[in-house]
C-alpha cells in the first residue's frame, strides 16, 4: 500500500509561495521518551545499584509486530540487568528475565547460572529470543542465552569457559570470553563475537546451535607482540557480526596493521578470513589519522558496500563514517566528527534505506552525543537530535531500527531517572520543493531522510487522477534529493509518495 504524503504542483504564478525545510533542520522536539528506566537504589547489604526494571540499556531494539525487544546493562533486583520487551506507543513495559545474582568463587571471579549485564541485542526467531550477556556464567566469562518472548523458558546455551589468566592480562582460553555484541542467526545456527580470550587472548568468532549444541570456535585472532599492538587481523572484536551468503563481516576494535583495528570478512565454516581493511596509525604530531580508528559497532551491507563508524581519530579526532567493497576495495571516510553539532565518538553501527544511513554519536552535539542520518556518499549530514541527558536521555551506544518513518533506539544513560530510556523519534514528511531552471524545467528536491519516497507526476487533477513516477533518477546534490525535469506541454502537477512499509530497512 502506498500513501501520499505531500502533494504539489507546478504553476509560474504560484512558485514565489513554495518553501523549502533544509536538510537538518529537523526538530528535536520529535524524540519521545517512550520508557524511561526507573532510579536506581544503592542497597548496604549487597554492596549493589539496584532497581526493578534494568538500567543503562546500551543495546539496540528488535522489533515483532508492535513490540520492541531489548537488554538493559545493569539494574534489576540483582544489579545484573534484564531482558525487557515494551509496545511501541511506550505501554506494557515487562522484564521478561532478571539475570540473578552473582556469587564470588574462591578465585575471585563473580559467578552465576544465566550470566549478567547484557551489552548487546537480541534476536528472535519464532517466539524465541537469543542474545549474550558480557560476564557472569560458570566461570565469569558470560554466557549465550535464550529466553521465549513470554519471558518463559529461559536457557543458559553456552557458557565460556576459564581464563588462564585475567583477560586485561591476556589470558587465554579455547572459546573466547566476555561477548559485548549481539548474534546473528542463520537456520538454526547463531554466530557472534567474544571480546577476550581464545587461544591467542585476542578474542574469537563463534557458531553454537540454537539448542545449546555445537558449539565451534570459528575463527581466533591472532596474537600481537608485546606492548607493539598490531598484527595481520585485528583484535577484541566488539560489534555484532553480519551475514551474507556464507560469509561472515565485522569489525575488530584494535590491533591490525596500524594498532587501530580491522574490518573483516570469514567464511560461515572459518576458512578464507580476509583482512578487508586496516585502520591507519596515528601521526606522532597530531595523535589522529584520516580514515578513523577503533571500530566498536558492526556493519551494515548494501549491495556490495559495508557502511560502518569508527569510535575515534579522523581528521578531527571524534571518529567517522565509513565505505568499503566486500572485497576490500574503495575505502572512503564519507563524515569526520567535529565534536560540535554533527556530534562525537560513535559507539553505535549504522542502518540504511536506501540511500540514507542513520546512526547515533555518544558525544558531542549539547555534550550528550546526537542522532544523524546522510546519504550513502557522504553528503547530506543531517543532525536529526542533540541529547541533552534530561529529559531526552544521553550517550546512545547503539544502533537504532527504522519502521516507517519513526526511528527506535535507546540512550545508555539520562531520561527523566538518569538510567537510560527508550525513545522514538518520528521523521518528519519531506517537504517537495519546486524551483524554475528556465524554461522548459524545474528543479524538484526534497531531503535525504525520507525513506522510500518516490516522485510520482499528473497532468490532470481531476478524477480519477493518474499518478505515474517521475522518469528520471534523482541525483544526491548539496545533501537533497534532486531531479530535473522537462514541463513542456503545459501544467503539470507533482507529489512525493511513500510506502507503508518503505522505511523498514
Amino acid at each position: 500500500m502506498k500513501t501520499p504524503i505531500r502533494q504539489l504542483f507546478f504553476l509560474p504564478a504560484l512558485m514565489a509561495g513554495l518553501g523549502l525545510i533544509p536538510a537538518g533542520r529537523v526538530s528535536a522536539q520529535t524524540l519521545t521518551d517512550l520508557y524511561s528506566f526507573t532510579a536506581e537504589s544503592y542497597d548496604y547489604s549487597t554492596e549493589l545499584n539496584i532497581n526493578g526494571d534494568g538500567a543503562f540499556p546500551s543495546a539496540g531494539l528488535i522489533l515483532s509486530g508492535n513490540t520492541l525487544y531489548g537488554t538493559a546493562s545493569a539494574g534489576s533486583t540483582n544489579g545484573n540487568g534484564t531482558v525487557f520487551a515494551v509496545n511501541t506507543d511506550g505501554t506494557a513495559y515487562t522484564v521478561l528475565h532478571t539475570f540473578t545474582a552473582t556469587i564470588a568463587n574462591s578465585s575471585g571471579v563473580y559467578t552465576n547460572g544465566d550470566g549478567a549485564n547484557p551489552t548487546a541485542g537480541l534476536v528472535l526467531s519464532g517466539n524465541v529470543l537469543f542474545g549474550t550477556a558480557q560476564s557472569g556464567g560458570s566461570v565469569g566469562n558470560g554466557t549465550v542465552f535464550a529466553v521465549g518472548t513470554d519471558g518463559l523458558g529461559f536457557t543458559n546455551l553456552h557458557s565460556f569457559t576459564a581464563l588462564s589468566a585475567p583477560s586485561y592480562q591476556g589470558g587465554t582460553n579455547s572459546d573466547g570470553a566476555d561477548p559485548q555484541a549481539g548474534l546473528v542467526l542463520s537456520g538454526s545456527t547463531l554466530y557472534g563475537t567474544a571480546y577476550s580470550g581464545g587461544t591467542n587472548g585476542n578474542g574469537t568468532v563463534f557458531a553454537i546451535n540454537t539448542n545449546g549444541t555445537g558449539f565451534t570456535t570459528v575463527y581466533t585472532f591472532t596474537a600481537y607482540p608485546k606492548d607493539e599492538f598490531t598484527n595481520s587481523d585485528g583484535a577484541n572484536p566488539q560489534g555484532t557480526l553480519i551475514l551474507s551468503g556464507n560469509t561472515l563481516y565485522g569489525t575488530a576494535s584494535g590491533a591490525g596493521a596500524g594498532g587501530n583495528g580491522t574490518v573483516f570478512g570469514v567464511n560461515t565454516n572459518g576458512t578464507d578470513f580476509t583482512n578487508l581493511y586496516s585502520f591507519t596509525a596515528l601521526s606522532s604530531e597530531y595523535f589522529n589519522n584520516l580514515d578513523g580508528g577503533n571500530p566498536f559497532a558492526g556493519l551494515v551491507l548494501s549491495g556490495s558496500t559495508l557502511y560502518g563508524t569508527t569510535h575515534s581519530d579522523g581528521t578531527n579526532g571524534g571518529g567517522t563514517v565509513f565505505a568499503v567493497t566486500t572485497n576490500g576495495t574503495g575505502f572512503t571516510v564519507l563524515h569526520s566528527f567535529t565534536g560540535n553539532s554533527d556530534g562525537d565518538n560513535p559507539y553505535a553501527g549504522l542502518i540504511s534505506s536506501g540511500n540514507i544511513l542513520f546512526g547515533a554519536a555518544g558525544n558531542g552535539g549539547a555534550g550528550y552525543g546526537t542522532l544523524f542520518a546522510l546519504a550513502t556518499n557522504g553528503t547530506g549530514f543531517t543532525t536529526l537530535h542533540t541529547f541533552t541527558y534530561s529529559p531526552d536521555g544521553g550517550s546512545p551506544r547503539a544502533n537504532m531500527i527504522l519502521s516507517g518513518n519513526t526511528l527506535y533506539g535507546t540512550a545508555s544513560a539520562g531520561g527523566t531517572n538518569g538510567s537510560g530510556m527508550v525513545f522514538s523519534v518520528s521523521l518528519p514528511p519531506p517537504l517537495l520543493t519546486i524551483i524554475l531552471s528556465g524554461d522548459p524545467e524545474v528543479i524538484l528536491t526534497w531531503p535525504i531522510y525520507a525513506p522510500g519516497v518516490t516522485l510520482e507526476f499528473t497532468t490532470n487533477l481531476a478524477p480519477p487522477t493518474v499518478w505515474s513516477p517521475v522518469p528520471n533518477l534523482e541525483a544526491l546534490v548539496n545533501g537533497q534529493n534532486t531531479v530535473t525535469n522537462s514541463i513542456l506541454g503545459g501544467e503539470m502537477f507533482y507529489r512525493l509518495e511513500q510506502s507503508s512499509s518503505g522505511g523498514t530497512p
